[in-house]
């Protein structure tokens, strides 16, 4: 795959891109990148972020030299925004707490606003995003799809079973039907996989 930042057009980006490059890992590969215009970084040099093969960078680069990275796992990712203006694009991140995303705001905060960055790239990070919070989603989706289906297994009650297990033994049956029931609302399964399901649970 050709480096996407093998030779920066713009002046001033060796070194935010180098630091970049310092801290991928073995068979890490960068996709895509975006960088802040300089109007919107009065306070701090620019922003650069960068998506690459297994996460979602931001290098933060201080007035007094070095560098900040949050890095936000690809599974972590719960929402991306793009607003594209007149003189540059904001990219808004979610990503859950398990990242350290949190880092750049209060505690306990889960999302980052990127201003300003430049149009054209930004919208290329934003497409790796979604591509990947979609990717993410299906496989989260067919993740509890299994679970739903080794779960929803047969409910045996012997003949002459007590009363009570054959009470637990339905209220387990109603338990896995709810839980399909709520996968289906959340679009995780279709009806006609729901309707496979239930019948399942049922007959068993």
């Amino acid at each position: 795959m050709t480096d996407p930042i093998a030779a920066p057009e713009e002046e001033g980006l060796d070194k935010p891109l180098g630091d970049l490059r310092s801290v991928l890992i073995a068979g890490e590969s960068i996709e895509a990148w975006a960088v802040q215009r300089r109007m919107f970084a009065l306070a701090q040099r620019r922003v650069l972020v960068a998506a690459t093969s297994g996460r979602l960078m931001i290098i933060s680069r201080p007035l007094l030299g070095g560098f900040e990275l949050v890095s936000v796992r690809w599974q972590d990712l719960e929402e991306v925004t793009l607003r594209v203006g007149v003189f540059g694009a904001d990219l808004g991140v979610r990503a859950g707490r398990a990242t350290d995303l949190a880092s750049l705001g209060a505690q306990g905060a889960q999302r980052v606003e990127l201003k300003g960055l430049r149009k054209l790239q930004a919208q290329s990070v934003y497409r790796i995003c979604q591509a990947q919070d979609q990717a993410w989603r299906e496989k989260r989706r067919v993740r509890e799809l299994e679970e739903l289906r080794a779960r929803s297994g047969g409910i045996q009650v012997m003949a002459g079973a007590p009363l009570s297990a054959a009470a637990a033994g339905g209220d387990d049956a109603m338990r896995r039907l709810q839980e399909a029931k709520q996968l289906l609302d959340a679009r995780l399964i279709t009806d006609a996989e729901y309707e496979a399901i239930k019948a399942k649970i049922v007959a068993s």
